[in-house]
């Protein structure tokens, strides 16, 4: 996380963080010595096991899980998911009351504790409708621009989020364009046109600073979601608003109008490209060896559906000071799609090993796509109808949580704001693990087990423990 971060020192620096932190780290972690076990396997989800404790070391560490909490690597800025405008809108369906309950869940520290989300300038193709915030004619001064959208139920829902949540980081990213700054003439695929790049750099301050009044300031964007695709061939045949990004479009548009644009206008938001596959790499390491782009650019924005994620050690590689963000972790936390007749304790144990593998290579957070959606996929313009992280019922409200949804919880318990991944080791066949240092000191592991059961040792200096590892789980293991 970069130093300039909107009120990156709330945990440390308030009441309410410390409270929050205290709340979900269970009270046997707060003793010398002792380790605090949550686990989801088979049907228990997230259930407090019994604590373990550190003994002296002895014999080999042959086969142990090497934890060194001195050697720590990236900032984490947090999880989360996609706060779209089909999310909203089923949840803008459940009672008064029962929507409250319902943020609180999402958002605040001591339940799931959600600390990043992505929210959509104009309609993704989750959306009840399709729409911008000046379609029409073409208004290279924006007199036309609103976003009373918005405002019937996103823009509520997040300061909704923020009360629960003031850490609550937000990304904003664009499906389209109006159609009138592109090649087709729609928001339905085709290109932007280049002599629009300075009425659209207008475009996307006037959304920063509509959100900024209605308190709810963005604190990062990126320029295009999914730069390098159409959606199945443009218009007439695009799926859902889409808009093709030349590599050379995204460097003269960040590099001569948004970052400037952003600079005169006193805008804090940090812009991330790319927004887009893993294979694309090479395609970032040129962008940013471009100078003007690489003076405004915090970050890389990337997707899973193409490539392997180490593909983002090679870009933090060459540029350190650059952040690696997964903004739509789509299916399985960037393992793949589960078979539809995976046991449900096997397909948490796999995100628990795609959200290390992510991790382990310099994302600071992982945001997970459409955070609510109907039994069907729904609301929804595009083809697809994939699940939600939570379905919300049309007929009855009933709130289901996925799979997902409990993998997501051993993360955002494990790893605040602030804290650090530090150094594990350990070629244990099976068992993924990652650890985190958090800002009040309280340390966590994550281990997932896709294997059978097994007990495993882990080594902390010349301190020692062992745990048991069912067949098909995640285990966090925390103490301070």
């Amino acid at each position: 996380m970069s130093e300039g971060m909107n009120r990156r020192d709330f945990f440390g620096l308030t009441t309410l963080g410390a409270a929050a932190l205290s709340q979900t780290v269970p009270a046997s972690a707060q003793a010398a010595g002792t380790i605090a076990v949550q686990q989801t396997a088979d049907t228990k989800r997230f259930a407090e096991g019994p604590a373990l404790k550190w003994q002296p070391a002895t014999g080999s560490s042959a086969g142990a899980i090497l934890l060194d909490p001195t050697r720590t690597y990236q900032e984490m800025l947090g999880f989360g998911g996609a706060h779209t405008d089909a999310s909203a809108y089923m949840i803008n369906e459940l009672d008064a009351s029962t929507r409250e309950k319902f943020l609180r869940e999402l958002y605040h520290p001591s339940e799931l504790g959600l600390e990043v989300g992505r929210v959509c300038i104009g309609s993704a193709d989750y959306a009840a409708t399709m729409y911008s915030y000046d379609e029409g004619e073409p208004d290279p001064d924006m007199k036309r621009f609103s976003i009373d959208h918005d405002k019937q139920y996103i823009l509520p829902q997040l300061r909704t989020a923020r009360q629960h949540n003031p850490e609550l980081f937000l990304l904003a990213s664009p499906w389209s364009p109006p159609g009138w700054m592109k090649s087709s003439g729609t928001m339905l695929g085709g290109s932007i046109m280049p002599r629009h790049f300075p009425a659209y750099a207008q475009y996307l301050v006037k959304f920063l600073q509509g959100y900024q009044a209605e308190g709810v300031p963005i604190d990062a964007i990126t320029v295009q979601n999914e730069v390098d695709t159409d959606q199945d061939g443009g218009y007439p045949n695009s799926a859902f608003p889409a808009c093709l990004w030349a590599q050379e479009h995204e460097i003269a548009f960040v590099g001569r109008h948004l970052g400037p644009a952003f600079e005169q206008n006193k805008i804090r938001a940090k812009i991330w490209i790319l927004d887009h596959n893993f294979n694309l790499w090479g395609r970032v390491v040129n962008t940013l060896e471009n100078p003007l782009v690489n003076r405004y650019v915090d970050g890389v924005a990337w997707h899973p559906y193409a490539g392997s994620e180490s593909s983002v050690s090679r870009v933090h590689d060459l540029f350190p000071g650059k952040g690696m963000y997964s903004t739509e972790s789509g299916y399985n936390f960037l393992l793949g799609r589960p078979p539809r007749d995976m046991e449900p304790a096997a397909v948490i144990a796999r995100m628990g090993v795609g959200a290390a593998n992510s991790v382990r290579n310099w994302m600071k957070c992982i945001i997970v796509w459409n955070l609510v959606l109907d039994e069907n996929g729904n609301p929804n313009i595009g083809p697809g109808h994939n699940p939600g992280f939570i379905t919300i019922n049309s007929k009855t409200k009933e709130i289901g949580r996925s799979d997902a949804y409990w993998a997501m919880k051993h993360y955002t318990h494990a790893a605040h704001r602030g804290s650090k991944r530090f150094d594990t080791q350990g070629d244990l066949e099976g068992i993924a693990h990652v650890a985190f240092v958090n800002p009040d000191a309280t340390k966590t592991v994550v281990l997932s087990n896709t294997g059978a059961g097994r007990k495993t040792r882990l080594r902390l200096g010349n301190l020692m423990t062992e745990v048991t590892l069912p067949a098909n789980s995640i285990t966090n293991l925390s103490w301070v």
